[in-house]
């Protein structure tokens, strides 16, 4: 497959109708069509259901549009990285998401620093999902990342900490006095609700919550009593006299990883990650 074929089913099957797809695509929509059937061929299966009226993804399809994203994103992160490397400029960028993992990025820069050959490390703070996005596309060369939030298939990772989770609730909320709630519980919150965080696309799921794209939204949401939060046990230690802290024993556990592409031969990355691990 060509990676100009795999743009034009993306398209198509992300806008699910073709006029929409070959405007994106800045092409006219008889030859994108034909694109499509050839590919159809080629595959031997069929991607699309097509009617007058209307535009649906076979089974088939919905797999090859996940594949293919992944695909075109490690496309683009080898031109980014190749555009880097031709620089000359020695350095790393590392993602995080802002407000987590806060002290072990400090601790990490610091021993990183220690070392006799490190080079500049950018860091770039980022929303929930961003900084997983920015590895996979070639921005960040290394990320610390949160299972079971973040997706780390395809990269290359350490685990550095495993914490449990607490439950944050406006300070005088009637749970606020319990020492722990159970997931259920918290799942089943109302008044306040938990919030709704941003698919990798940017899109909400539909819920009563309120639509928060990073923590410093969160917490003041949290602050006027329009959210709840279930949150990494560290975070706890970062809030003020106006939350209150539940455990939530029963919620999965979070463990920070850092990672990395598996095919990454920067000595300056593999000197980034034992240092994280060494810590």
């Amino acid at each position: 497959m060509e990676t100009r074929e795999m743009r034009y089913f993306v398209a198509v099957a992300e806008e699910l109708h073709f006029g929409r797809a070959a405007q994106r695509l800045s092409i006219a929509q008889p030859p994108l069509s034909r694109a499509i059937q050839q590919l159809e061929r080629r595959l031997g299966v069929v991607l699309l259901h097509r009617t007058a009226r209307s535009v649906a993804l076979t089974e088939a399809g919905s797999v090859l549009l996940h594949e293919a994203r992944f695909a075109l994103e490690a496309v683009e992160a080898a031109e980014r990285r190749t555009r880097r490397a031709a620089t000359g400029r020695p350095g790393v960028v590392l993602a995080s998401k802002a407000g987590a993992s806060k002290e072990l990025v400090s601790r990490l820069l610091d021993a990183y620093a220690a070392r006799p050959d490190a080079v500049e490390v950018e860091v770039v703070l980022c929303g929930p999902s961003e900084a997983e996005s920015l590895l996979r596309n070639g921005r960040a060369d290394v990320a610390l990342l949160q299972r079971p939030y973040d997706a780390t298939t395809g990269f290359d990772t350490e685990e550095l900490h495993t914490e449990r989770q607490i439950v944050v609730l406006p300070v005088g909320h009637p749970l606020a006095h319990r020492s722990e709630m159970s997931a259920a519980e918290v799942d089943a919150m109302t008044d306040p609700p938990l919030p709704r965080w941003p698919r990798a696309d940017g899109s909400y799921v539909d819920g009563p919550g309120p639509r928060v794209r990073d923590h410093t939204q969160l917490i003041q949401l949290i602050t006027l009593g329009r959210a709840c939060a279930l949150l990494p046990e560290s975070l706890g230690a970062q809030l003020g006299d106006d939350h209150a802290v539940v455990s939530v024993p029963d919620a999965p556990a979070v463990t920070t990883v850092i990672a990395w592409p598996p095919q990454c031969r920067s000595k300056a990355v593999a000197d980034l990650v034992r240092t994280a691990a060494n810590l």
